[in-house]
């Protein structure tokens, strides 16, 4: 007769497993799509006939009452473990090789471990014993946490693998000697000649960027002195209009830019600004302020009334009441919408080539793709710039982090 421990224990090694093998096989699946795009069809075979050999592994993974189980997915995560080595033979030898060779010979060096361990063997062949059970499902209740916190930190290394991948391989090409696209140099043979040709004093770099944070210095305080007051007149007062204009604004934002590019061109045209940065300084600020009003407002909502009421009732005046109590208080608001106004205005690139045409008046986004062109590519240089204008932007938000967090949760709730 079978205690209740031996019958609620079921090993964590193996609830693992049931876990980790299907997720195996569909990282694997995609690593197929990668090796079909790029025609390597070896591997892709190999890779496919492993995630076949995960899928029967899977469904024979003992279950504490059919001992032939054990024998079998021991067999099986031996064979995906020779794929494995076999298909990082036959592959390319790049990054990505290596990362699916792990997910396919990890879990097979997991199963070869744990399915062969004295506690999972003897609950596989169904011959664990009561104080083997208990003991086990004390192992268990230890063993769970500790698996789930490596879990996470498996995911999160991927996912910070995924997002550190395009800044090392531009990082690569930018200290590449020539116009390597990466990959092909040691990093023995690194250089700094495209960050020195880019901050050369008669490098071009310098004018984009001088033209750049004008626009996106001058979009971003023209952007705040007309939403400010425009998102706090939407918050506070009541007047003929109030909702039609708000819906307008959401209804602006459903269209894509490009729609109103020829108008923009003709307005533009029509009074002398093409090739000025106060034409896009308009059109940005324009473009980005139906987006910052409805930003403020949310924040401008959430602050009571009663200090207004207050402040009134000790003699101040609306306009006091806005620049004393109001403002204050939605400073991380306001720097949330600052900073959005910026780097909206630091990023544009579409009417920034509409407006402009002489190389002098470029900002950094045009001036960078005008160094890839149909007859020759400087990638080396390329790199080196985009690298030089994503520092700004990093800056910021390392400066404003503190702004952009509280900013961005305290609108979030009202109360």
């Amino acid at each position: 007769m079978t205690t209740l421990s031996q019958r609620w224990y079921t090993p964590q090694e193996v609830t693992l497993l049931r876990k980790l093998l299907p997720i195996s096989a569909l990282v694997n699946l995609s690593f197929a799509c990668i090796e079909w795009l790029r025609e390597d069809w070896l591997t892709l075979q190999l890779t496919l006939i492993a995630v076949a050999a995960i899928g029967v592994q899977y469904l024979i993974l003992p279950d504490g009452k059919e001992s032939w189980k054990r024998e079998a997915v021991l067999l099986k995560a031996g064979i995906i473990l020779l794929i494995a080595v076999l298909r990082y033979g036959a592959g390319m030898k790049m990054a990505i090789d290596i990362w699916a060779a792990i997910w396919l010979s990890t879990p097979s060096i997991l199963t070869l471990w744990w399915i062969s361990s004295p506690l999972v063997s003897s609950w596989s062949k169904g011959e664990i014993n009561p104080n083997a059970a208990e003991f086990g499902l004390s192992r268990n209740k230890k063993l769970a946490p500790l698996y789930r916190s490596i879990g996470s930190h498996v995911v999160l290394l991927h996912a910070l693998f995924v997002v550190l991948l395009p800044v090392l391989w531009i990082l690569d090409v930018a200290l590449s000697p020539g116009n390597i696209l990466g990959g092909d140099v040691k990093m023995s043979d690194w250089t700094t000649e495209h960050f020195q040709k880019m901050l050369d004093s008669e490098s071009s770099f310098w004018v984009w960027m001088r033209n750049s944070l004008v626009v996106s210095l001058g979009t971003t305080v023209l952007g705040l002195t007309m939403a400010v007051p425009a998102a706090y007149a939407f918050s506070r007062f009541r007047f003929s209009g109030r909702e039609q204009s708000m819906f307008a604004f959401l209804l602006v934002q459903m269209f894509p830019g490009i729609i109103i590019l020829v108008p923009y061109f003709m307005v533009m045209k029509s009074l002398g600004l093409l090739n000025t940065s106060l034409g896009l300084i308009l059109a940005y600020s324009v473009t980005a302020l139906p987006l910052c009003v409805w930003m403020l407002k949310g924040f401008f909502d959430t602050v009571p009334r009663e200090l207004e009421e207050a402040a009134l009732l000790d003699g101040c005046n609306q306009f006091q009441v806005f620049w004393k109590i109001v403002l204050p208080l939605s400073l991380p608001a306001v720097a949330v919408t600052a900073l959005f106004s910026f780097l909206a205005a630091w990023n544009e690139y579409l009417l920034a080539l509409t407006f402009n045409t002489s190389n002098e008046m470029y900002t950094l986004p045009v001036g960078l793709a005008s160094l890839i062109s149909s007859t020759g590519q400087a990638w080396g240089d390329f790199a080196a710039a985009s690298i030089l204008v994503s520092l700004p932007v990093v800056i910021l938000f390392i400066v404003f982090q503190k702004f952009l967090i509280q900013g961005l949760s305290s609108g979030s709730v009202k109360g």
